[in-house]
C-alpha cells in the first residue's frame, strides 16, 4: 500500500484524503458530518471507497476524531461529537473498511501533521496547540506520537490556568466539571466572553484582532490579556517537557503576530535563564488534521492486503 488515506471526522464535516509516498495529496473528498454514529460510519467507508477508486488502490486508514479512545474500553470518550461517546467506532470502521485502521485525537493528528512535513518539520520534540472552539494539544517526539498511559498525552486544556491573578480566581465552570480550566480562557470562546464581560461587545475573536489591528484600545487590551494567558499556560508544557517548537493551530492562531507575541513573552515564565522554544503558526492548515490521520501510519507499518 503506497497511499496513505486520512480521515478527519469533525462535528461539521467529514474530510478524507489520500497522501502519496512523498506527502502529496492525491485527492481529497468532503462532506457533512450526520450527527448520528451509524450514518457518520456509513459516510467514512463511502468517502474512503470513492478516494481508493479515483487513486486506483487500496490504502492505509488513519482517522481523526474529537476525542480519543478509552484504553480500558477501546469505546470513544470524551468526544464534543457526544454521538460518538461510548462507542467502538475503531471496531466498526475496520469492519466497514475490511481492515485494520488506527485512530486518534484530532489535536494528536495536528501535531503528527506539523512535525512530520509542517512547520516543525525537522525538530526532535513538537508541541501541536490547537486553540479554537476549544483547546487541545498533541506531543511528538523523533517523529512519534506520545499518547500515554491513559491515552491523554498533551490534553492541556484541562489543567488550571497558571499564576491566575485575583481577577481570574478561581475561573469559569468547564464543561468538564472542574472551574479555571485553560480551555475556558485560552480557547476563541474565551476570548470572545472576556472581551464581553469587559466592554459589553459581543464580538467574534477575529472580529476582537481587526480592531486591535486598528487601534481599538478596548480590543487591545482583550488581545493583551489573552497573550498573556496564553503564554503562561504554554510556559507549564515547556517547563515539564521542553519542546524544541510549539505550533499554534485552530482558528485562533490566525489572529497577526501571535506566535511571535507568546514567544516573546515566554521568558517571563519558563523556568530558564532563556527560553529557546520556537513558537510558530502552522503550515498546512485546515488540511493538518486529515494529513495528520493519514501520517498515523508510518512506512514500515503497512499492514497486510
Amino acid at each position: 500500500m503506497s497511499w496513505r488515506i486520512g480521515v478527519d471526522l469533525g462535528g461539521t464535516k467529514i474530510e478524507v484524503a489520500a497522501l502519496d509516498e512523498d506527502g502529496r495529496e492525491g485527492v481529497s473528498q468532503r462532506v457533512a458530518t450526520p450527527h448520528d454514529y451509524d450514518r457518520s460510519v456509513v459516510a467514512i467507508a463511502e468517502l474512503v471507497e470513492a478516494v481508493e477508486k479515483e487513486i486506483g488502490e487500496r490504502g492505509t486508514v488513519g482517522v481523526g476524531i474529537p476525542g480519543s479512545l478509552s484504553p480500558k474500553t477501546g469505546l470513544v470518550r470524551n468526544a464534543n461529537s457526544t454521538w460518538l461517546n461510548g462507542r467502538p467506532l475503531e471496531r466498526d470502521l475496520a469492519r466497514a473498511l475490511r481492515r485494520p485502521i488506527r485512530l486518534m485525537n484530532d489535536a494528536n493528528c495536528f501535531a503528527l501533521s506539523e512535525a512530520t512535513d509542517g512547520a516543525a518539520e525537522g525538530a526532535r520534540s513538537v508541541f501541536g496547540v490547537i486553540i479554537g472552539t476549544g483547546v487541545g494539544g498533541g506531543l511528538v517526539v523523533d517523529g512519534r506520537l506520545i499518547d500515554g498511559a491513559s491515552g491523554i498525552a498533551g490534553e492541556w486544556g484541562h489543567n488550571p490556568l497558571p499564576w491566575p491573578n485575583a481577577s481570574e480566581w478561581p475561573g469559569r465552570a468547564c464543561f468538564c466539571g472542574r472551574r479555571g480550566c485553560i480551555e475556558t480562557v485560552c480557547s476563541g470562546p474565551g476570548l470572545e466572553r472576556d472581551h464581553a464581560h469587559e466592554t459589553g461587545r459581543d464580538w467574534s475573536s477575529r472580529t476582537i484582532g481587526e480592531a486591535a489591528e486598528r487601534g481599538d484600545t478596548e480590543a487591545e487590551k482583550s488581545l493583551d490579556r489573552y497573550v498573556d494567558r496564553l503564554t503562561r499556560s504554554i510556559a507549564t508544557v515547556i517547563n515539564l517537557f521542553d519542546p524544541e517548537v510549539v505550533v499554534l493551530g485552530g482558528g485562533v492562531s490566525n489572529l497577526r503576530g501571535l506566535p511571535e507575541r507568546v514567544g516573546s513573552s515566554l521568558p517571563d515564565w519558563v523556568f530558564s535563564d532563556h527560553a529557546s522554544t520556537r513558537v510558530v503558526r502552522n503550515r498546512h492548515g485546515d488540511s493538518s488534521g486529515v494529513r495528520g490521520a493519514a501520517w498515523l501510519w508510518p512506512p514500515e507499518a503497512t499492514p497486510a492486503r
